[in-house]
């Protein structure tokens, strides 16, 4: 599926969850910008100003969805 809204997951190399909900995106041709908080620091004081400590983190506009949500995901991109 292509969206002209911008998908953004924040994730880290050891977290298994960001790999199944980037397996997820990849697998619904769902586009989306991946933000390791691993490999930059940049990334992850990002996440700290986004007021979350926990990954995955996937931002949809103004949506804010912690975890593997695939409901709120499918929802915040209108399908």
């Amino acid at each position: 599926m292509s969206t002209t809204t911008p998908v953004i997951v924040y994730s880290s190399n050891t977290c298994g969850y960001c790999k199944q909900l980037k397996k997820y995106l990849s697998d619904e041709n769902i586009a989306f910008e991946e933000r390791n908080v691993d490999t930059n620091d940049a990334y992850y004081d990002e996440l700290e100003a986004l007021g979350v400590s926990s990954l995955p983190v996937t931002l949809i506009g103004d949506a804010k969805i912690l975890g593997m949500n695939t409901t709120r995901i499918k929802s915040a991109l209108g399908m």
